[in-house]
């Protein structure tokens, strides 16, 4: 994309930044000199999230990314006050805009992207497009910054998958391949990342997920064990979570499978409790459980709607087993050993990659026998980990960021892990406006899904009314 000289005079007396001209395939390359420190102007980062999910697992990304990216302009010596986070969601491109097409509901995407200095997709499976659109957003995202010849990277992504005749998936690829697009790691599924990759420039890695860090970024917010018996949390997924990632195995299936465990579970000595991650349709099918199949309603957390809620409940137990994956990594992170089951390829990844393959479980012939015996051997064996996968996302994200702002500072290298665990910063908390935030949105959701349901239901009663009136008008 090329920029004129008195576009490139303009940029530099705004906002303090030097454009470097050089011929890159026939492109000019955008790099950025660090502030002064007496400088007014800072560096704007844009982080995008599924910070607006209701999954907390996705809240404790978006905490984890911020600590990260703080750690990484520490590494770089630029100050605090000199750079700026702008965290945002994923939904920057707003839904209404996907279904209508109209410019005017871009507007204020498009101005967030313009005035940022590095746009960093954190997270999340942004290249969704079997039953969500994320590939949409983040392809118009991505259009904005090649537009606007803004940087892009992509930390620790999750990656469902590539499909040549998909449409969709082509949509995506064209766009990640853009000029733009500096940097893309995933936690994942690293073949699926080769094959969308066709740029000579674009550079790819597996790295570890940012909430491996969890650990430390919440350090405030563990809680001691105080059990009497060794007690288990069993984190459930919502009744078509199977269903909708082409798994066989219905509500009804989970259900029982839940109900046996339970049993086992009491047979051989164990207290429990069954929770959530926060996404309000695994809330409604722990509902289900209690309200049909007579699940004892105080064994059952709901409302989980902070991360520090989360981190305290699963830092209680002694084991865990999960359907979602952030339950599953931020176990991993706080030392409590976890076994996965397996409804999307990103769980069998994430134990693979940090060498725990064995505790996890498919659905096909499980049984509550052989998931307790995979519990208690995990909690014999524990908890091993590698300290350069651990550090993986954050060395990847200190090399782009430093590409992008500091070129030519060949002296600087990224921190150790012991560095980055003694310079990450904490998490604060939740704000009490932050709280009403996240439960609004919540709500939300719910209230949308039941008018879906209820104007779907009132389109199937005509339907039928029809048809009865058809059959009663037809002669015998």
């Amino acid at each position: 994309m090329e920029m004129k000289i008195g576009e490139m005079a303009d940029k530099i007396k705004k906002k303090g930044l030097k454009e470097s001209v050089v011929a890159l395939s026939g492109k000019i390359k955008q790099t950025i000199e660090p502030k002064d420190k007496n400088s007014e102007s800072v560096y704007k980062i844009l982080l995008l999230t599924n910070r607006d999910s209701d999954n907390v697992g996705d809240q404790v990304i978006e905490a984890c990314d911020i600590a990260l990216i703080r750690t990484v302009m520490r590494n770089l010596n630029v100050k605090s006050k000199s750079f700026k986070i702008n965290s945002r969601a994923a939904s920057i491109v707003s839904s209404k805009y996907l279904e209508t097409g109209n410019k005017e509901l871009l507007s204020a995407a498009e101005k967030s992207i313009r005035e940022s200095d590095i746009i960093i997709f954190g997270g999340a499976p942004m290249f969704n497009y079997a039953y969500q659109n994320f590939y949409e957003r983040t392809a118009v995202t991505l259009e904005l910054a090649e537009k606007y010849n803004r940087p892009v990277l992509f930390s620790a992504i999750g990656v469902e998958g590539y499909d040549e005749n998909n449409e969709k998936c082509q949509r995506l690829k064209k766009t990640l391949n853009f000029d733009c697009v500096k940097l893309i790691t995933t936690r994942d599924d690293f073949d699926a990342l080769q094959r969308y990759k066709h740029n000579s420039q674009l550079e790819i890695r597996k790295v570890s997920d940012p909430a491996v860090f969890t650990s430390k970024v919440f350090e405030n917010y563990i809680t001691k064990k105080k059990n009497v018996k060794k007690k288990i949390g069993i984190f459930v997924l919502r009744a078509n979570g199977f269903k909708d990632n082409h798994v066989d195995f219905s509500k009804q299936d989970a259900a029982k499978l839940w109900i046996d465990l339970i049993d086992k579970l009491e047979y051989e000595g164990y207290d429990y409790e069954l929770l959530t991650s926060g996404h309000f349709g695994d809330e409604a099918f722990l509902d289900l459980l209690i309200t049909k199949y007579g699940v004892k309603a105080s064994k059952c957390v709901f409302n989980m709607n902070s991360p520090e809620r989360l981190i305290g409940k699963i830092s209680s137990y002694d084991a865990v087993i999960s359907t979602r994956l952030h339950p599953s990594i931020i176990s991993f992170s706080l030392g409590v050993p976890s076994v996965g089951i397996v409804w999307n390829s990103k769980v069998s990844y994430f134990y693979e990659s940090i060498g725990y393959k064995e505790r996890t479980i498919t659905v096909e012939g499980i049984t509550s026998e052989e998931i307790v015996e995979k519990v208690e051997q995990a909690l014999v064996q524990g908890i091993n980990k590698d300290k350069q996968y651990l550090a993986s996302v954050y060395e990847s994200l200190f090399l782009g960021v430093k590409r992008i702002l500091c070129p030519d500072e060949n002296g600087m290298t990224s921190y150790t892990y012991t560095e980055i665990i003694e310079n990450i910063p904490p998490y604060k908390g939740t704000s009490q406006r932050e709280q009403e935030e996240k439960i609004k949105r919540k709500f939300r959701r719910t209230y949308r899904k039941y008018n879906d349901l209820f104007d779907k239901n009132q389109k199937l009663k005509k339907q039928l009314k029809s048809l009865n009136s058809q059959k009663e008008e037809k002669p015998l």
